[in-house]
C-alpha cells in the first residue's frame, strides 16, 4: 500500500520559507538610558528642607550627643537638654524629627534599590564604565557597570538601582577605569552587595541588576574625548564623564 505524503509536492523554496517564518525571531536589544533603571518613586515630605539652619545646627549637636557610643559629660547633656527645651518653644518636637529623619532614610534607601519594571526580562543595550570583581588571566569576567568614570574607587558608589552585575565568562580586557563597554542582553532583578578592591582598599557596592550578556563590545568613549582636545574645545573632566546614551 502507498502512503501519501500530502507535502511531497511542496516546492523546497517554499517549504524553506515556511520554515523561517515559523523559526522564533530573537528580539533586537533596545538601547537604554541609565535614568529607565531608576523607576520615579513619590516625593519625600521633607520638614528639614524649609527648615532654618540654626535649627539644622542644633538638631545636629543634639544627635551627636545622644547617639555618642561613649557616655557625654554632664555638661554636654545639659546643653543638649538646653536645646531641646529651645527648639520645643520654637514649636518643634525633636523626637518627632528624629523619627521623621529615619523614615526618611529608609524611604532613600528603598528608592535607590527600586528596580524598573520597564527594563526587566527585556533584551537591552546599555552603555558604561568597567568595575572589575574577578579576572581569569588578564581579563575581567566579572564585573560591575556603572555610568560614571571611576564610580566605586575615585568616588561615591552609585544607587544600587544604577549598577549592573555582569557575568562575562568570555572576559574583557580592562585596561584601567576609563575601560568602557556596551553590553547586550536581558538585564534582570538580583539584589547583592559586591566586594570592590583597589590598591590601597576596598569597598562594598550594593547592586540591583544582574546581567548575562549575550555581548560586550569596547565602546571608544577616550578617542572621543581625545578629539574634542584636538578641536581645542574642554573635554569633559574625568570625574563628571557619564554614558548615559
Amino acid at each position: 500500500m502507498t502512503v501519501c505524503n500530502r507535502f511531497a509536492r511542496v516546492p523546497p523554496s517554499i517549504a524553506l520559507s515556511a520554515l523561517l517564518f515559523m523559526a522564533p525571531l530573537s528580539a533586537e536589544p533596545t538601547n537604554v538610558r541609565w535614568s529607565a533603571l531608576s523607576p520615579s518613586v513619590p516625593a519625600l515630605e521633607d520638614p528639614f528642607k524649609a527648615m532654618p539652619a540654626e535649627q539644622l545646627d542644633s538638631l545636629r549637636r543634639i544627635l551627636r550627643i545622644e547617639t555618642a557610643t561613649d557616655t557625654p559629660r554632664p555638661k554636654v547633656l545639659e546643653e543638649a537638654a538646653s536645646l531641646r527645651q529651645k527648639l520645643a518653644g520654637e514649636g518643634l518636637d525633636v523626637d518627632e524629627l528624629f523619627a521623621k529623619r529615619l523614615e526618611i532614610m529608609k524611604q532613600r534607601q528603598w528608592a535607590a534599590e527600586k528596580v524598573s519594571t520597564d527594563v526587566l526580562n527585556k533584551a537591552i543595550r546599555l552603555s558604561g564604565y568597567v568595575v572589575p570583581l574577578t579576572f581569569n588571566d588578564e581579563k575581567a569576567v566579572e564585573f560591575l557597570l556603572v555610568p560614571t568614570m571611576g564610580a566605586c574607587i575615585h568616588t561615591p558608589s552609585p544607587p544600587a538601582n544604577q549598577v549592573v552585575h555582569v557575568d562575562y565568562p568570555e572576559g574583557i580586557l580592562v585596561k584601567d577605569f576609563r575601560t568602557a563597554v556596551r553590553i547586550e542582553g536581558t538585564l534582570n532583578d538580583a539584589y547583592s552587595v559586591q566586594t570592590v578592591r583597589y590598591f590601597d582598599g576596598q569597598t562594598q557596592v550594593a547592586v540591583s541588576y544582574q546581567m548575562l550578556p549575550d555581548r560586550v563590545a569596547p565602546y571608544q568613549t577616550i578617542e572621543s574625548y581625545r578629539s574634542l582636545l584636538e578641536r581645542k574645545k574642554p573635554a569633559p573632566k574625568e570625574s563628571e564623564a557619564r554614558l548615559d546614551e
